[in-house]
C-alpha cells in the first residue's frame, strides 16, 4: 500500500488558500517528498503527516517555489529528533545549492546526502521506491519523477515442496536470498512465480508535452501533472514559459493511458478553476483538479483503492 498526499497546488506564489506545489509519499514506514516550496512544512501539518519518516526529498528544479522551503524542512526535521541521514536528489547543481540554502540552517542532527542526477533518465532505489527520474522540458534544467512500488511473484510452496526444501528456509528464498542445503544450491527463481504488478505513481510539474513523460507515464495508476494554464487564449503564454495548459495534460495522460490523473501547479491568476474541468474530461475522462491535502490510499491491483 502507498499513501498519497498532495501537499500543494500553487504554481509561482503561495496563497492564503494555497501552499506551493509538493508531493508527499508513505510506504512501509519511509516517508518520500517531492519538491519542497515555502509553506510546505505547514501542509505537511495540516495534512496530519510527520516529518521524522522523510528519507528522501526529490527536486525537480531550482526555481524558487520549488525548492525555498527547504531550510525550514531541514530545521523542522532537526526539532524533531531525527538522527538518520537524508538523502536529496535533483538535477546537477544540487550540492551547490542546498549548500547555499543551509546558511540559514547550518547545524543539523543528520547527515544529508546530495545525490546528482546525471543522465536524462536514471533510477535510484531507496527504503523500497523505484524512483525514476526523467527530464522534461522547461527553460531551466527539469526533471519529473516516477514512484514505483514493485512487487514480487507469488511464492510456489508446491514448487519448494517438490525441490525438497524445508519450511525454514521459504522465507530466506522469499527476500530474495539462494540457500544451501544437503549439497545443493536453490536460488530464489526455482520457487518465486514471475513480478506481479505494483504501484505506480508519476509526478511532473513544468514541463511543455515531453515524449519522456509520456514514457515514464505510461499506465501509471496516478499521474500528478501540472496544468499552468486552463484559459484557452493562454495557449501561447504556456509556450512561451515552458508550461502546459489543461487540456495538454489530459492529452498526456490519455496518451500515457494513466488510470487516473490529477491537475496541480496551476496559475495563482486562475479563478474558478473547476469550471474548465467539463472540457478536459473530454479529453482525458478520469481527470481530476487537485487540492491541497488531496490523499490516496493506492493498493496493488488485487486490493481496493480509497481516494479522499
Amino acid at each position: 500500500m502507498l499513501d498519497v498526499c498532495l501537499l500543494g497546488t500553487a504554481g509561482m506564489m503561495p496563497l492564503p488558500y494555497r501552499y506551493l506545489t509538493s508531493l508527499m509519499t508513505r510506504y512501509n514506514g519511509s516517508s518520500l517528498m517531492i519538491d519542497c516550496g515555502e509553506g510546505t512544512q505547514i501542509a505537511v501539518k495540516k495534512a496530519g503527516w510527520s516529518f521524522h519518516p522523510i528519507d528522501t526529498i526529490c527536486f525537480t528544479h531550482y526555481h524558487a517555489d520549488h525548492i525555498s522551503g527547504l531550510p525550514g524542512m531541514l530545521l523542522t526535521m532537526g526539532n524533531a529528533e531525527r538522527k538518520e541521514p537524508l538523502t536529496l536528489i535533483g538535477p546537477k547543481g544540487l550540492q551547490k545549492v542546498v549548500t547555499a540554502l543551509r546558511v540559514i540552517a547550518p547545524e543539523l542532527p543528520f547527515e544529508i546526502r546530495c545525490v546528482e542526477i546525471q543522465e536524462p533518465e536514471q533510477v535510484f532505489y531507496l527504503h523500497g521506491y523505484k524512483i525514476t527520474a526523467f527530464m522534461v522540458r522547461h527553460n531551466v534544467t527539469c526533471y519529473g519523477y516516477t514512484i514505483e512500488i514493485e512487487r514480487q511473484g507469488r511464492f510456489m510452496a508446491q514448487q519448494a515442496q517438490q525441490y525438497g526444501i524445508p519450511k525454514n528456509y521459504w522465507g530466506i528464498l522469499q527476500k530474495g536470498d539462494t540457500i544451501e542445503y544437503e549439497g545443493r544450491r536453490y536460488t530464489p527463481d526455482m520457487v518465486m512465480g514471475p513480478p506481479r504488478q505494483g504501484i505506480m505513481v508519476t509526478y511532473c510539474t513544468d514541463t511543455r508535452p515531453a515524449e519522456s513523460l509520456v514514457k515514464n507515464a505510461a499506465h501509471a495508476d496516478l499521474l500528478i501533472c501540472e496544468g499552468m494554464y486552463a484559459e484557452p487564449e493562454k495557449l501561447a503564454k504556456a509556450k512561451q514559459y515552458k508550461h502546459m495548459t489543461f487540456y495538454e495534460a489530459a492529452r498526456v495522460a490519455k496518451e500515457a493511458s494513466v488510470k487516473e490523473m490529477w491537475l496541480t501547479h496551476f496559475s495563482p491568476s486562475l479563478v474558478r478553476a473547476e469550471d474548465y474541468m467539463p472540457k478536459v474530461r473530454d479529453i482525458f475522462e478520469n481527470a481530476h483538479l487537485g487540492r491541497d491535502g488531496k490523499m490516496a490510499e493506492l493498493n496493488f491491483p488485487d486490493d481496493s483503492a480509497d481516494i479522499s
